[in-house]
């Protein structure tokens, strides 16, 4: 190569991989302790008084809650307002995604959103919200889309963001504890409504949500999260693991996955776990980076801010969260059951990621729907290569307040071409997830997995 392109090609790397200045000045931090949340939500509500003002959300669990049970539902009294069909669902257009109305369409006898007053029920950890002040006047991204630079500590980099990308790491980078164990059902159902439970148990530990000062990032240097999992059952699998650990800037440290299986008894590692590869034990429901709705790199995608939305999307989902309804109560043969969902009118942030043309996914573009008080996307719709949506998600959030932190209860993805779906979250009638705070690197090496799966 000629002198004189390597120089340019040398620049021209440099530059990619080069910081953007995604911070903000001290006088837009300012914001996030008045007109906007610590978080950067709109603190007021919306005009109409459809969505109230955020007052901190859930700051004590309410009377009646037992830690060894699963959450009772603080919302309990409130009445349903408004129920959405595919009879009426035009006279709500505006406020419904193109995969809730494809859900409606494909059943309409069966299918229906119930709507509740909107309760603005996030809370965290102090900690956090301090955290989310300085991630305002320090974080910056990499332009190659492969993870967070510095200046980033515990939780959303850009409470203030101004590009689609920002909001997309806002939620990669999300609080949602510092370390979270227990066990969790999926199903994949078919066609004709079978499906077989497979219960899991996971261990998921994130570094970088660590309280500062408590030496965990040492241990972890660079690390957004480990993840551990052991097939419980039924018995073809069971004995089967993984381990997951997922940098926070992948530029030259990309993801590393293994896999151990019982038959062989050996922790083999996984030359590719990313993108578009099939989700393990998903019937091919959902890619690797459907995960939490979407996890991962940003860098094949251009990502387009279209602003807020007010939406009706998945909230408060403490009847989908409780111990007084089953696997079995919850999963239908199309879809799950409609009357334990609960919607709410939410100002959401809506992103849209057009595959470059340089790059390669199943999914040519997919659009994301962003909680402004939590920055969890909450729904996400995929268009295949000609452009026909394809695929449509949600995640169906509640308020743990004995941490406190909002997390998704449960995660359901509809293939609208191929009517099938999936679930993953199901912990009801099982012991609650267990929080903690600690966690050491030798908990969470391939030696581990295989002590994790006996």
């Amino acid at each position: 190569m000629h002198p004189l392109f390597q120089a340019i090609l040398i620049l021209a790397v440099a530059l990619l991989a080069w910081p953007a200045a995604a911070r903000v000045s001290p006088e837009q931090a300012v914001r996030l302790d008045g007109e906007l949340t610590p978080l950067g939500a709109e603190r007021a509500g919306n005009v109409e008084g459809t969505i109230p003002s955020w007052t901190g959300g859930i700051t004590e669990p309410p009377p009646g809650y037992d830690s060894r049970r699963q959450h009772i539902d603080p919302f309990a009294e409130d009445p349903v307002l408004l129920t959405i069909t595919a009879a009426n669902m035009n006279e709500h257009q505006e406020r419904l995604s193109p995969g809730q109305q494809a859900l409606l369409e494909r059943h309409p006898d069966s299918w229906r959103m119930q709507i509740y007053p909107t309760r603005r029920s996030a809370s965290y950890p102090d900690f956090v919200y301090q955290a989310a002040r300085a991630n305002a006047l320090n974080a910056d991204f990499v332009t190659t889309g492969l993870g967070v630079a510095q200046g980033s500590d515990i939780t959303s980099p850009f409470p203030i963001p101004e590009t689609g990308v920002e909001v997309v790491w806002n939620h990669n980078l999300r609080w949602r504890g510092i370390r979270v164990g227990g066990l969790q059902g999926r199903a994949a159902v078919t066609r004709g409504g079978r499906y077989q439970l497979l219960l899991q148990r996971q261990d998921l530990f994130f570094p970088y949500a660590a309280k500062p000062g408590e030496g965990v990032n040492a241990k972890f240097p660079g690390i957004l999260a480990a993840i551990k999992t052991r097939n419980i059952d039924p018995a073809l699998v069971s004995g089967n693991g993984s381990l997951i650990i997922e940098p926070i800037d992948q530029t030259t440290d990309p993801r590393k996955a293994w896999a151990y299986r019982r038959s062989t008894r050996q922790v083999l590692r996984l030359p590719y776990f990313s993108y578009d590869f099939p989700g393990g034990d998903t019937s091919g429901l959902r890619t690797v980076d459907d995960f939490w709705q979407f996890n991962g790199p940003t860098d094949r995608y251009d990502w387009l801010l279209k602003g807020k939305r007010e939406m009706y999307v998945p909230y408060n989902a403490y009847r989908l969260h409780s111990d007084d309804v089953g696997d079995r109560d919850i999963v239908g043969p199309k879809h799950i059951e409609p009357g334990l969902a609960r919607y709410e009118l939410h100002r959401v942030w809506v992103v849209e990621g057009t595959l470059k043309a340089e790059a390669s996914h199943r999914y040519a573009r997919r659009t994301l729907y962003i909680d402004e008080d939590t920055w969890h996307v909450l729904m996400s719709d995929r268009y295949d290569a000609s452009g026909q949506l394809w695929r449509t998600s949600e995640a169906h959030l509640v308020n743990f307040y004995n941490v406190p932190v909002m997390r998704s209860t449960l995660d359901v993805f509809y293939d609208l071409l191929d009517g099938r779906y999936f679930v993953e979250g199901l912990n009801n009638k099982r012991r609650p997830l267990v929080f903690e705070e600690e966690g050491d690197p030798r908990e969470f090496s391939p030696n581990a997995l295989r002590y994790f799966v006996r």
